[in-house]
């Protein structure tokens, strides 16, 4: 079955960006070679999905659905845009959405972001891994990895990678999300 892995950065902190969705921390460091394994990473997915902040500011940078013309982009939102041939507006339910999509065939699907879709998947038992470079950098304030709820989730570490950099990759597996007062 296709999985929907969160693959994404975080300041050591634990947010994505700042509060006005600044990413200038993460963008102005040189990646090593292998981008910290992007480019594998694309190999095993063909389909995003986007929360439409994220997916505004990947349009504003110049990037938008770049990330190849094979992969399907859908982007969650309360105001559609024209749909293009590999971007779709979503505005369904959650589950029936991730439900739908796991049905048709393909590889794995990459949650891109930002905090508030990965919350609402998170909330909908539907994000299946977590693939997070935390950045030795401390930017005091931001954006969460994920938007706040009264929430436990309960994961199994996969594996960890350390960079030349002091950049560390940890995989989670998600066993699952509970509610709590």
């Amino acid at each position: 079955m296709r999985k929907i892995i969160a693959y994404l950065a975080c300041s050591a902190d634990g947010y994505i960006a700042r509060k006005d969705g600044g990413i200038d921390w993460l963008m102005s460091r040189k990646h090593p070679r292998g981008n910290y394994g992007l480019p594998a990473f694309l190999g095993s997915i063909d389909t995003i999905v986007w929360g439409r902040s994220t997916y505004d500011q990947a349009l504003e940078m110049g990037h938008g659905a770049s990330f190849g013309s094979t992969i399907k982009n859908y982007v969650f939102t309360r105001r559609p845009g024209k749909p293009t041939k590999n971007v779709e507006f979503v505005k369904e339910p959650v589950r029936k959405f991730a439900k739908r999509l796991r049905a048709t065939p393909g590889k794995n699907i990459w949650m891109m972001g930002g905090a508030g879709i990965i919350a609402s998947f998170l909330d909908a038992g539907e994000i299946d891994e977590f693939s997070i470079h935390v950045i030795p950098v401390l930017i005091g304030d931001g954006i969460p990895l994920a938007a706040a709820a009264h929430r436990n989730v309960s994961m199994k570490l996969l594996s960890t990678k350390r960079f030349g950099d002091g950049v560390v990759h940890l995989n989670y597996t998600v066993l699952g999300t509970s509610k709590h007062a």
